[in-house]
C-alpha cells in the first residue's frame, strides 16, 4: 500500500493510497485552477498531495478515527512546513502551504513516487470573480462577423444566459421529480416557485432581444450557418424530462456532440414529471391506467379540493410550468417572424412555420383536458 505523507502546521495527514493517491490525478483537473496543477514533471505529486491537504484544510477529511483510511498524527519534529492564514479558521482558498513528500511507494496509479521533492502549493484568497469565474465568463462570447456587429454581442449573451437558466431548470426540475418520489409536496411547491420565476425571466429576456433590429440581425445573421436554436441540448433535456419525448431519428438531427448525446440518451430512460405524478397518483390510491382514468383522477381531486388541497396545489404548479412554458414559446416564435418573417431558419428548417407548429404542445395533455370535464356531468 501506498502512503502519502503531507505536513502542515498542526498535523500530519497519513492518506492510503486507495481513496486519495488515485484521487489525485482523478481531482487534479478539478482544483487544477486553485492548485496550479498541470503537466510538467513533478506537477502529478504536486496535485495529489495538493488535493490532500486542500481536502483536509476545507474539513473534507474528517478528525482522527473517523475512517478506515484517514488518520491525523502530530507533525513529527523533522517536518517541513509553513504556513501563512489570512483568517483564523483554516480553509480553501487562502492557505499558502510549503511541505515536502516523502514516504511514497511507487506505483502504477503514482509511477513517480518516492522522489521526495519539496513541493510548493499556494492558494490565492477566495474573491468574487474568482468564485464565480468571471473571467472565463467574460471570455465566452466571441462574435464571429468581421468586423465584429454591434449587435451581435447582444445575440450571443442573450443566448449563453438562456442556457443558464435552462442549466438552473433542469436542476430544479431533477428536485421536483426526486422530491414526488419521497411524497414531499412542500418542497416540490418550493421547487416550482423557483422555477416559475425562471419562467417569467426567460419570457421578459424577449423585450431586449427584441431591442435588436430586422436590419440589425441580418448583418451577421448569415455567418450563424448552420447554427440554429433548434439544436440546443439544454432545451431539448427540459422537454424529455417534462415528457414531450423524442426518438432516435429525432436526436440525430439535433447533432450533438456526445456529452450532449450522452444526456439526451440518459434523459430518454430516466421517469419524467408526468412519471413521477402518475405514480404518486396511483400511490395514493387513483387509477391512472388509461387517458381517461387520469382525467377522472384529475377531476375528482379538483371537485374534491378540500379533501385533496395538497395534490390540488400541486396539480396548479404542473399547469403552471406547462402554460408559462408554452407562452414563453409563443413570445419567442413572435419574436423570430418579427426579426426573420417566414425565412428559412439558419439551420434549415422551416423557420417560423415549424416554430408553430410546436406551440400546441402540453407536458400535461389530460391536466388541460379535465377543464373541459369540470362543471358538467360526469360521464357515463
Amino acid at each position: 500500500m501506498s502512503l502519502l505523507m503531507a505536513w502542515r502546521p498542526v498535523a500530519t495527514l497519513i492518506v492510503s493510497s486507495g481513496p486519495l493517491v488515485a484521487a489525485g490525478d482523478a481531482l487534479g483537473e478539478a482544483v487544477g485552477d486553485v492548485l496550479g496543477c498541470g503537466e510538467a514533471e513533478g506537477v502529478a505529486e504536486a496535485c495529489a498531495v495538493g488535493v490532500a491537504v486542500a481536502l483536509a484544510v476545507a474539513g473534507a477529511v474528517g478528525p482522527a478515527g473517523s475512517g478506515p483510511d484517514v488518520e491525523v498524527l502530530p507533525p513529527p519534529p523533522h517536518a517541513q512546513a509553513s504556513a501563512t492564514n489570512t483568517s483564523s479558521k483554516p480553509s480553501r482558498g487562502n492557505l499558502r502551504i510549503t511541505f515536502s513528500i516523502g514516504s511514497l511507494t511507487a506505483g502504477p496509479e503514482y509511477p513517480r513516487a518516492g522522489s521526495g521533492k519539496d513541493v510548493s502549493v499556494a492558494t490565492q484568497p477566495l474573491t468574487y470573480g474568482s468564485y464565480l469565474r468571471v473571467e472565463d465568463l467574460l471570455d465566452l462570447q466571441h462574435p464571429l462577423s468581421d468586423p465584429p456587429h454591434h449587435d451581435e454581442m447582444l445575440f450571443i449573451v442573450i443566448h449563453q444566459v438562456y442556457e443558464l437558466w435552462f442549466k438552473q431548470i433542469l436542476h430544479e426540475l431533477d428536485s421536483v421529480v426526486r422530491f414526488m418520489d419521497r411524497d414531499d409536496l412542500l418542497r416540490v411547491g418550493k421547487a416550482f416557485h423557483r422555477i416559475h420565476a425562471i419562467q417569467r425571466i426567460l419570457e421578459s429576456q424577449v423585450d431586449v432581444l427584441e431591442t435588436m433590429t430586422p436590419q440589425d440581425f441580418n448583418a451577421f445573421r448569415e455567418g450563424l450557418n448552420p447554427a440554429s436554436g433548434f439544436q440546443s441540448a439544454q432545451f431539448r433535456e427540459i422537454e424529455f424530462l417534462g415528457g414531450l419525448r423524442g426518438n432516435e431519428a429525432y436526436l440525430r438531427h439535433l447533432a450533438p456532440t456526445a456529452p450532449e448525446r450522452e444526456r439526451l440518451e440518459r434523459r430518454l430512460r430516466e421517469p419524467t414529471l408526468y412519471d413521477a405524478l402518475k405514480a404518486y397518483l396511483q400511490r395514493h390510491g387513483f387509477d391512472v391506467s388509461s387517458h381517461d382514468a387520469l382525467v377522472a383522477a384529475f377531476r375528482t381531486v379538483y371537485e374534491n379540493e378540500a379533501a385533496h388541497y395538497t395534490l390540488y396545489l400541486l396539480l396548479e404548479e404542473l399547469i403552471d410550468f406547462d402554460e408559462k412554458f408554452a407562452l414563453w414559446r409563443g413570445r419567442h416564435v413572435l419574436m423570430v417572424e418579427r426579426m426573420i418573417g417566414m425565412k428559412t431558419g439558419t439551420g434549415g428548417s422551416m423557420g417560423v412555420a415549424y416554430l408553430q407548429t410546436t406551440l400546441s404542445r402540453r407536458f400535461f395533455p389530460e391536466l388541460w383536458e379535465v377543464r373541459t370535464e369540470l362543471g358538467t356531468r360526469p360521464r357515463a
